[in-house]
């Protein structure tokens, strides 16, 4: 199974008395994996009878390349027992401005804002109405980055795939996760020596967990220049390792 993609519906027996939380991000970090129709169908049914609530990531719903977002909130039954998190740092490129939301039920909500008002204070005056414009307002601007992270995700994914290194092409989000485990290396030494020796950054797979060993995160929320140069230094470093 695709790192990123869920075990739960192969593995039900993870699912216990003790459980009382499954969390789903989708689309992924680290490898852009989304979950689809057919599986949020299967999770939806698994879970909908159980004394189990679902805390699903959905911050990058609005950056996937073919296939259109679902919530798993939306399918019957999973409102009531399903917290959202969401926000608009990656759907409308506002991460400095720091506004994010959560949509669950009201009764749940009246108790996370009890703990949230004591915990930290609110965002300013200033984003939340560019938040709320950003919402309200139909940007074309948001429809041209999607179609720019999806050249860069096929620059990247070509680009990655020439190098001989296995990877699934990213359905959303702007990673890709390339496996490096022909190199011989934990993710670890890899991206060190990489910094090292090609002055190029990513991220080692073993950051998200030991399922993530053997695999590096790239990010393509650059410019084409940046990720060109960034990739032609990559390639140069895997010759001389001769990969």
């Amino acid at each position: 199974m695709t790192f990123g993609k869920i075990a739960l519906l192969r593995c039900p027996t993870k699912l216990t008395d003790k459980t009382r939380c499954v969390l789903l991000p989708y689309p992924s970090n680290p490898c852009g994996a989304i979950l689809k129709e057919d599986e949020l169908q299967d999770i939806a049914s698994l879970l909908r009878e159980k004394d189990v609530f679902i805390l699903s990531d959905e911050i990058y719903s609005e950056l996937t390349y073919g296939t259109a977002h679902r919530s798993i909130a939306s399918f019957p039954g999973m409102r009531k027992k399903t917290i959202v998190i969401n926000g608009l740092s990656k759907s409308h490129a506002m991460t400095g401005w720091r506004v994010g939301f959560i949509l669950t039920p009201k009764y749940l909500l009246e108790e996370m804002i009890k703990i949230h008002a004591y915990n930290t204070v609110c965002a300013t005056s200033a984003s939340q109405y560019a938040s709320l414009a950003a919402l309200e307002t139909d940007l074309p601007e948001v429809d041209r980055m999607i179609e720019e992270y999806q050249k860069r995700r096929d620059y990247v994914y070509d680009r990655i795939t020439s190098m001989g290194l296995p990877v699934e092409r990213p359905d959303g989000s702007f990673y890709a996760f390339p496996s490096i485990e022909k190199t011989g290396m934990s993710s670890e030494k890899f991206t060190h020596r990489m910094i090292r020796e090609a002055k190029v950054a990513v991220i080692p797979g073993s950051a998200f967990s030991t399922y993530g060993e053997g695999y590096i995160r790239i990010s393509y929320a650059s410019s084409m220049d940046n990720l060109k140069e960034g990739l032609d230094r990559m390639e140069q470093f895997l010759a001389k390792m001769n990969v």
